[in-house]
């Protein structure tokens, strides 16, 4: 394994990172970490709601998904609809920019709900990490 792998696994260092490797190495480790992997090319994402609706196709949210913020913490904090066999959770936003497509008070909004989705699956014994590329 490599040393990413096994930092993959390290619920301790899981967070929200601007990525710092190539893509490609990050897609590698997630797959030899066994986690499952949402993909989301931001480059045309403009509005909140157009980057709740990528976020939602992403995750092959349920129907009951509002799209709105609280439905994000819900959905993002359960995934119970996914395979119950994954080891971990990689948010991969490619083209993310400095904003993700958001106001500025979307974007922290966002960042806060990143961090307590991380926080929420320490507890549940599984790393989640948001890599921003």
């Amino acid at each position: 394994m490599s040393d990413l792998c096994d930092r993959l696994q390290d619920m301790g260092e899981a967070g929200v990172y601007r990525l710092g490797c190539p893509v490609e190495v990050l897609r590698g480790n997630i797959a030899l970490a066994e986690f499952r992997s949402f993909e989301i090319d931001m480059a045309n994402v403009h509005s909140k709601g157009e980057f709740l609706a990528a976020i939602a196709h992403a995750i092959q949210a349920p129907d009951w998904f509002g799209h709105n913020f609280d439905a994000l913490a819900d959905a993002l904090c359960d995934l119970s609809w996914l395979d119950e066999f994954d080891e971990g959770y990689v948010l991969l936003l490619l083209n993310s920019g400095d904003t993700l497509g958001l106001t500025a008070a979307d974007h922290g909004i966002v960042m806060e709900i990143f961090n307590d989705t991380v926080s929420c699956w320490k507890q549940a014994g599984k790393p989640f990490w948001v890599f921003l590329a």
